[in-house]
């Protein structure tokens, strides 16, 4: 029998019946850790930008993506809570004098760097 185009390419073709596939494996990607903005990210893709979401799939891309994603959104979580926090003076010493409500108004800049983290990075 004679070899496929891709056969003659150097492709592998698995017979099914009457059909000739061919063997397509997508190299491996990079394993990286992903975190909670990665994750919420590669779920608004899903679910809002499929196209973007299968190109950077079928391309290996995806993972590196979603890390970088994760990197920027955490510092700018990070930055935007210590600068919130610096300006409305929520300190040390607060803490140590009252708990709750170093508690209660961390909570809320947490709350607020988190939408605009959301807002910024995640959902746009």
């Amino acid at each position: 029998m004679e070899k496929t185009v891709f056969e003659q390419m150097g492709g592998t073709c698995t017979r099914l019946g009457d059909y000739l596939l061919p063997d397509l494996m997508l190299p491996a990607e990079e394993e990286l850790t992903i975190g909670i903005w990665g994750q919420r990210r590669r779920q608004y893709l899903k679910e809002h930008h499929r196209i973007l979401y299968y190109n950077l799939l079928t391309a290996c891309k995806l993972n590196s993506y979603l890390a970088d994603i994760d990197r920027q959104a955490e510092e700018l979580f990070s930055r935007l809570v210590k600068q919130m926090a610096e300006s409305e003076g929520v300190t040390e010493t607060l803490k140590a004098q009252d708990s709750m409500a170093w508690s209660g108004r961390m909570n809320n800049i947490c709350n607020r760097a988190r939408e605009i983290v959301n807002i910024e990075l995640i959902y746009s």
